[in-house]
């Protein structure tokens, strides 16, 4: 019987690893992963998709994008309210800033959550680029999660300093960031 009792802990212990990748629905996630189309607000041709996945202590955002002036360079951030509805994208709300920090660039404990940077187009106005971004970005279903949000390519640069949202203009394109569908892997 002390065996049998030893075998079942064993086993209980194996899967809870395995147990703690799914979510409510029964799927199982790799590396918390999440995505976004962008689609051009009024007067822009901007549009892409952005694709978000965790790698260790980071998570790497992969950018591809077109329809932008030749080698401009556009600020990219991630906005509290996933609604690109509005014409001009005003409804994608301020940035994502749940640590109720100061605007900044990509590193760092003093940045918004939704604060990615930079990106320059092309000598073709494309982007096709990967930010590291350290720290805070979550995947979950909590307050401080992505999932849900929208994120916005702005027609300017981000100054990365200037309060509450770097300076960066207006918004060419905006997406509504989901869950990755590609990463499910099974049911379970």
């Amino acid at each position: 019987m002390k065996t049998t009792g030893w075998l079942i802990a064993a086993a209980c212990g194996l899967m809870l690893p395995a147990c703690a990748g799914h979510d409510k629905g029964g799927t199982r996630y790799e590396d918390p992963s999440a995505m976004a189309v962008l689609e051009p607000t009024q007067g822009s041709t901007v549009r892409g998709a952005v694709d978000f996945v965790r790698k260790g202590g980071a998570v790497l955002v992969t950018v591809n994008l077109s329809g932008l002036p030749p080698n401009s360079t556009h600020g990219i951030h991630i906005h509290e309210i996933g609604d690109c509805t509005a014409r001009d994208g005003a409804s994608a709300g301020p940035h994502f800033n749940p640590s109720s920090s100061d605007h900044g660039g990509t590193t760092g404990f003093k940045r918004h959550g939704g604060d990615l940077g930079n990106l320059t187009a092309d000598a073709k106005g494309e982007i096709a680029a990967t930010i590291k971004v350290n720290g805070d970005i979550a995947f979950g279903n909590g307050a401080d999660s992505i999932v849900g949000r929208g994120i916005v390519v702005h027609a300017n640069a981000d100054d990365l300093k200037s309060q509450p949202a770097g300076n960066s203009g207006a918004r060419l394109a905006c997406g509504v960031i989901t869950r990755n569908p590609d990463r499910k892997t099974t049911q379970g």
